[in-house]
């Protein structure tokens, strides 16, 4: 790991720790200030995502995500059919981004609708990482799949890795 890195990853546990300690609750926008990732949690741990803090760095909400609270999908793309949708009162990825974009039942509703717009919309592992892979790697944030991840023991054993990691072959003698 780099030094860089690890002072990055050292400074945002900082950050986290010091947010538990205070009592911080919500971020200055009025949203949470700590979300827990969990809804993939399956090879790897749930991430507590420090939202406040991303808040900070971002700027403003749009930053991270298509549209704000308050706001319909109603701008670009998302206009030509959601121009009337309703505001929203949450912004969570989970909302729109399906957890098994490949499920038998994800798969047959879009074979239903051959029209269907959202046809090559992303999943929702898909939509958390390409959201956030580009600006941890501008910025220097974490991009290593356990800096954000815990693996889980059902991870190790996909991941043939840990107690699950093959056995080295013990080596044949010839007398």
């Amino acid at each position: 790991m780099k030094p860089t890195l690890s002072l990055h990853i050292l400074g945002m546990a900082l950050i986290v720790l010091l947010c538990a300690a205070s009592g911080v609750a919500a971020a200055p926008t009025g949203g949470p200030g700590q979300v827990k990732l969990d809804r993939l949690a399956n090879l790897f741990t749930a991430v507590n995502f420090d939202h406040a803090a991303h808040v900070e760095i971002a700027g403003d909400c749009v930053t991270c995500h298509h549209h704000t609270t308050g706001d319909g999908a109603g701008g670009g793309r998302c206009g030509r059919c959601h121009a009337q949708s309703q505001k929203s009162t949450v912004v969570a990825c989970r909302d729109c981004h399906d957890v098994d974009p490949f499920s038998a039942v994800q798969l047959e509703r879009k074979a239903d609708d051959r029209y269907q717009y959202h046809i090559d919309k992303p999943g929702l592992k898909a939509a958390y990482h390409w959201n956030c892979m580009g600006c941890h790697e501008d910025s220097g944030g974490p991009t290593g799949c356990e800096d954000c991840h815990a693996r889980t023991t059902a991870g190790d054993e996909f991941y043939q890795s840990g107690s699950f990691a093959p056995k080295a072959a013990a080596s044949a003698s010839h007398h």
